[in-house]
């Protein structure tokens, strides 16, 4: 059997909400004044109930925004990690999950072979991040690059750097993998020198940051690591790819009919 549907909204009140940007309001309030009437709610109870439906509908147009703008690579969040799978220590791993370092300005430092998990634990961290309110910005080296080339021709690097730092928590993903380069490597530089003590840097690299100079030259990575270290906490991740271990078990894809 199915619900009744509730009557339409008069046109002068759907112009009114409509003018007030009120949308969820808006979409809501037919069921809202049905229930109210057949239930005989206090006038308290229906203008309750019409604001927490904007709240809820605003609170979700919002974090669908932050996490669309963030630009995560899968989507992977905390629901489908494993803390035990992972060399970082549990206490370790709680302590990220406070968000605490994010809200001091500090960096993160995840440095550790393929397919120990690195990219996935700062993308979690990131979903964590956006849900709570905080913006996230996610880049590649090589992203870093095509901003730099792309924005010094008409001399705006340093205004491009700033947008991305209207973000709490910039995220640089899978350095060392490739050589680096040059325009890359200034773009790391200049993204890690303008955060400095003003927003938090996360990276995910093959090489720990002692090693940036065998990728980058020498002066540009000492300046560059000597920045991002200072407030950071580098967790080293140890062990076999995990990616590599489910292929082998067969776990990779799923069994052909």
């Amino acid at each position: 059997m199915k619900t009744p549907t509730a009557p339409p909204l008069p046109d002068e009140l759907e112009d009114l909400l409509r003018r007030l940007r009120l949308p969820h309001i808006r979409r809501h309030a037919p069921e809202v004044v049905a229930t109210a009437k057949a239930q005989r709610w206090e006038p308290a109870e229906v203008l309750k109930a019409l604001f927490a439906e904007e709240v809820a509908g605003r609170e979700r147009s919002a974090l669908a925004t932050r996490r669309a703008a963030a630009g995560f690579p899968t989507g992977k969040t905390f629901d489908a990690w494993q803390p035990e799978a992972s060399s970082i220590p549990a206490p370790t791993q709680q302590a990220l999950r406070t968000l605490e370092w994010v809200h001091r300005r500090e960096n993160l430092v995840l440095c550790g072979p393929s397919g120990t998990g690195k990219t996935f634990l700062l993308e979690a961290l990131g979903q964590q991040a956006v849900e709570e309110g905080l913006k996230v910005a996610w880049f590649t080296l090589e992203d870093l690059g095509v901003m730099l080339r792309r924005h010094r021709a008409d001399d705006t690097v340093s205004k491009a750097i700033a947008r991305i730092l209207r973000a709490d928590l910039v995220v640089v993903d899978d350095i060392g993998l490739l050589p680096v380069a040059a325009d890359a490597a200034e773009g790391l530089y200049r993204l890690v020198d303008a955060a400095y003590e003003k927003r938090s840097i996360a990276i995910s690299s093959n090489l720990h940051p002692a090693g940036f100079d065998e990728l980058m030259p020498k002066t540009l990575a000492t300046a560059t690591v000597d920045r991002l270290l200072h407030h950071a906490h580098v967790c080293q991740t140890t062990g076999d790819s995990v990616r590599l271990t489910q292929a082998l078990a067969g776990q990779g894809v799923s069994p052909l009919s």
